[in-house]
């Protein structure tokens, strides 16, 4: 294959590809946390909150202390809080 026919390929397969430069720079990877974040927050609701972070879902009470860790790999696993840790130590 010469180098016309490279650049006649190249350029008949730009016409039909998806311009995906394009379609990254319409995306806010900042928006899209807080997308994640508003729907966790409304699926736990109040006092909780919730985000998506690296592929784990982690839920917060309303101290702020995180009391539940979701991963693909492992499902759901519970943290103590403090307040419960406190109690505990009674």
């Amino acid at each position: 294959m010469g180098n016309k026919f490279l650049a006649l390929r190249k350029s008949e397969v730009a016409k039909v590809a998806p311009d995906r430069a394009a379609l990254m720079g319409k995306i806010d990877m900042k928006e899209i946390r807080e997308a994640d974040r508003r729907w966790l927050c409304l699926l736990f609701g109040e006092p909780y909150e919730a985000e998506f972070q690296s592929g784990a879902v982690r839920v917060y009470d309303g101290n702020g202390d995180e009391i539940l860790t979701y991963t693909a790999g492992v499902g759901w696993h519970e943290k103590e809080s403090k307040a419960r840790r406190k109690y505990t130590e009674l």
